[in-house]
């Protein structure tokens, strides 16, 4: 009972002390930071989305396979305890062949079994097993180049949202000026009852812009905090570097894709995936050749029939292990894997034909988005002089109100598209950095 008492005790403390190491390795929940740059944001998403931990996982997993495949080099030992109680005189006559005589008998014992070779099948598994075991590595690169780039998406999407919400804003107080002059000069019978309720329509139309651009604005924070893995709705301030840190687009995409075929960590991934299938292949091939293994054994038997004089035993042999026929499933076997294997190399031909696509798609939509920077920003100088013209005009009487309101409303979409220009080049930009495995 002392003896019992004891392991219970120690159980114990085992458990108390794994408790404790598992409370201490816990990794506290990240806090969203009242000031946010997108580089920051790109390391906390690193750090705290689970998409990255999961593919972090998977990899480790996937090492612990090339292990697995090694174990067939190491020898095999095996402890026994056999206890046998016979009828006397009898023998096994039926069932498959073996040893008829059994004797009663109580005994302990190892036995050892160690490969010498098998021409070739473990090597090329081990090497298989390191191959995928690589191609996993390089999609938990690929998946943080995914998570980088829904931060980057994200990030100028709110900012987007936020600078359509300033506009929006700004309309409203303009607009609101605007009715309360008008209002003014309706009293005083200086401008109709048809001008007011112009000028109210737009305020109301602006006060409409502003609610679905707080919505917005909402949404998209939302979205960066799930892409950032927070699950509260954190609310920061987001640093605009957008126009301080863009270089110009590039011109010519064909040295881009070479760059990419290179550092791509999916297409990395698909070529591993190819060496793994062509090694399983080679494996599958292997298993029609023999087998060699050294055997051993050595025990006790302390309890033993009469016909058992000896109590220890002790053997060494070895044993080859020849496959003739088992219909035709190594053959089988063999071919699935080969077909596989080209497979394999079609799907990375596939991706490479892919990332040329998107490379150039890439390169074209970052010259685009460049372009409009220098157009929005025309659109917006004319809008506002055009703007300037119609309020002077109005109100000398030269003009109506329609005019006025066409001038305001061709202002507040020059300043959403001048707005949205130099993020969309940011996005692209950051696409294209993407395609190109950065």
């Amino acid at each position: 009972m002392r003896g019992i008492d004891r392991l219970v005790v120690c159980a114990a403390i085992g458990l108390t002390a794994i408790a404790a190491v598992g409370q201490q390795t816990t990794v506290p929940a990240l806090q969203a930071p009242a000031t946010l740059t997108l580089a920051q944001a790109e390391r906390i998403a690193i750090r705290n989305n689970p998409d990255v931990s999961v593919a972090r996982l998977v990899a480790l997993a996937q090492g612990q396979e090339v292990r697995e495949a090694r174990s067939a080099w190491m020898p095999t030992l095996t402890g026994n305890m056999t206890a046998v109680d016979a009828h006397q005189n009898t023998r096994i006559t039926a069932g498959v062949l073996n040893n008829p005589s059994v004797y009663p008998r109580a005994a302990g014992g190892l036995s050892v079994s160690q490969l010498i070779t098998d021409f070739g099948r473990t090597h090329n598994l081990v090497l298989s097993a390191r191959s995928e075991a690589q191609a996993h590595l390089e999609r938990e690169r690929a998946t943080k180049q995914d998570i980088t780039l829904a931060v980057d998406q994200a990030f100028y999407q709110t900012l987007t949202a936020q600078a359509v919400l300033k506009v929006a804003q700004q309309t409203v107080a303009e607009r609101k000026i605007t009715a309360e002059q008008v209002g003014a000069l309706a009293k005083a019978k200086l401008r109709s009852n048809v001008d007011l309720s112009f000028a109210q329509v737009q305020l109301s139309q602006a006060q409409l812009m502003l609610l679905d651009a707080r919505n917005q604005a909402q949404t998209a924070m939302a979205a960066l905090n799930a892409v950032l893995g927070f699950e509260q709705d954190g609310q920061y301030t987001l640093v605009d570097q957008a126009a301080a840190d863009l270089p110009l687009p590039p011109q010519d995409p064909e040295p881009l894709i070479t760059q990419a075929f290179a550092a791509r960590p999916d297409l990395a991934a698909a070529n591993d995936d190819v060496i793994a299938a062509q090694h399983y292949s080679k494996a599958e091939r292997d298993l029609r050749m023999p087998t060699i293994s050294a055997l051993g054994a050595l025990g006790e038997t302390p309890v033993r029939a009469d016909q058992i004089q000896s109590p220890w035993y002790g053997a060494v042999g070895a044993n080859i292990s020849v496959p003739i026929f088992n219909g035709f499933l190594f053959n089988a076997r063999e071919r699935e894997a080969t077909l596989r294997a080209e497979a394999a190399q079609q799907q990375a031909r596939s991706l490479r034909d892919t990332i040329a696509r998107n490379v150039r798609t890439a390169v074209l939509n970052t010259q685009n988005a460049f372009a409009r920077i220098a157009a929005t920003q025309q659109m917006l100088k004319q809008s506002n002089m055009a703007l300037d013209l119609s309020q002077r005009r109005y109100h000398l009487g030269l003009s109506s109100i329609v005019e006025l309101t066409q001038a305001q409303l061709a202002q507040t979409q020059a300043l959403i598209a001048e707005s949205n220009a130099r993020y969309e080049y940011a996005t692209a930009l950051a696409v294209l950095r993407y395609q190109l495995g950065q």
